[in-house]
């Protein structure tokens, strides 16, 4: 089922450069807003340069995007960012295939959960550990593996192919939002985020709230006289509990799967700064779902009537009534248009290039880079090596087969898609 230049391409693909290209992104210690989150731009603007692309490596003018009235938040503090975009010097009359992906990473936590350091790539067997392995530096590898061999290959393409590298997807999307400003776009796009062999087509959202309660301080001997800020907490997130399971009833077919597939979660409490006081506020920070479709606008405002509701009841909380505000990402949710090729044509590279199972279709209940693309009118999927269920955690690892057989698939979607001469 494979012509001669999708052969070509394919043998192409060398797996040994494939692991050492991916030992080479994780060694690079891209934590969102870091340094070296620049660092592996310009490292990646040679890898792409040496792949025989177009190259623009740009600064990023952080000012003039956090001012844009759809700029989809932030949560770490950066001095600078970088975009960078490659595309293939042939092509013509035929579409623009997008491959993309982030190149930040989330901080690896407690140093002692990981075995070594996070950032030291560790190999056992065909699995290779380490902070990003999976999110998403395989991804990256894969997409720098298909550019490769289709330099290597000599196949003329009829479209043309960019990768767009971007920085901030894991707080809010700030490196692709910069990306589609500065005027790029394509006709598809495949994000290579980890799906663990499934095709993910849509993705809920995600908005970062904070909520202040205050209380009254009093010494601890005579609480009495106080009222506890976190007394004052408990009522609400007992409702946030409850708004939680309604919003998730009747969920989509897509996150029908999924047993919260749109999660209210507070991960941040910060209360009291003396052990024999009664604590006079309270911070918390978290994270609402937004379902498919949702307006986030209309999803902040559910909220804040819970979260008024709550006040209303409380004699504390009706006279000192609780503040909501919306800073960090504020992820919306976002969808291959129904019907579109792009899946069928994913699965039949899949079937063609490597075989086995066909892969499933299916929505996830996270925010990504996918909803400022489908924002933008470029239909995008997301496909990629390895598993979420690993990512963020100190047991990220990533398959090298999976890897290559990603760039596999993708490299014959890719020719497929934008044709050859």
């Amino acid at each position: 089922m494979l012509s001669d230049e999708e052969a070509a391409v394919l043998a192409a693909i060398d797996e040994a450069e494939v692991a050492r290209t991916l030992l080479e992104l994780i060694a690079i210690p891209s934590v969102t807003g870091s340094p070296a989150e620049s660092e592996i731009q310009h490292h990646l603007a040679g890898r792409l340069r040496a792949s025989g692309l177009d190259v623009d490596l740009w600064s990023m003018d952080l000012p003039a995007l956090l001012a844009d009235p759809g700029f989809p938040g932030s949560e770490a503090p950066r001095d600078e960012a970088w975009g960078l975009v490659g595309q293939t010097q042939d092509g013509g009359d035929g579409p623009t295939f997008v491959v993309q992906g982030h190149v930040d990473v989330v901080p690896p936590g407690d140093l002692a959960a990981w075995e070594g350091d996070p950032f030291v790539p560790r190999v056992t067997g065909d699995l290779v550990h380490g902070r990003g392995a999976c999110d998403m530096k395989a991804g990256l590898a894969a997409e720098l593996a298909v550019l490769a061999a289709l330099r290597d290959s000599g196949v003329r393409l009829r479209g043309r192919v960019a990768a767009h590298f971007v920085v901030g997807e894991e707080d809010g999307g700030l490196g692709a939002f910069g990306t589609l400003r500065r005027g790029y776009g394509g006709d598809v796009c495949v994000i290579a985020e980890p799906t663990a062999g499934s095709l993910i087509t849509a993705n809920a959202g995600a908005l970062t709230f904070r909520l202040t309660v205050n209380g009254k301080a009093a010494h601890a001997s005579s609480r009495y006289e106080g009222v506890s800020a976190l007394d004052a907490y408990v009522p609400l997130h007992q409702a946030l509990a409850r708004l939680e399971a309604e919003r998730n009833r009747e969920p989509h077919p897509l996150m029908a799967a999924y047993p919260v597939p749109y999660a209210l979660s507070v991960g941040i409490l910060r209360s009291g700064d003396w052990s024999s006081s009664v604590p006079d506020l309270l911070v918390a920070e978290g994270r609402l779902g937004v379902r498919l479709g949702e307006d986030p606008a209309a999803a902040r405002a559910e909220f804040e009537r819970c979260v008024a509701r709550v006040c209303a009841l409380d004699p504390w909380l009706r006279e000192h009534p609780v503040a909501v505000s919306w800073p960090g990402g504020q992820f919306a949710s976002g969808r291959l248009p129904a019907g579109h090729p792009l899946p069928d044509a994913v699965r039949a590279a899949h079937a063609d290039a490597v075989g086995g199972p066909a892969l499933p279709e299916r929505g996830a209940p996270y925010g990504s880079d996918l909803r400022l693309y489908a924002g933008a009118g470029i239909p995008a999927l997301q496909y990629g090596p390895g598993d979420i269920g690993v990512a963020h955690s100190p047991r990220e690892h990533v398959a090298v087969r999976e890897v290559v057989d990603v760039a596999r698939v993708l490299a014959v979607t890719v020719l497929r898609t934008v044709g050859t001469k």
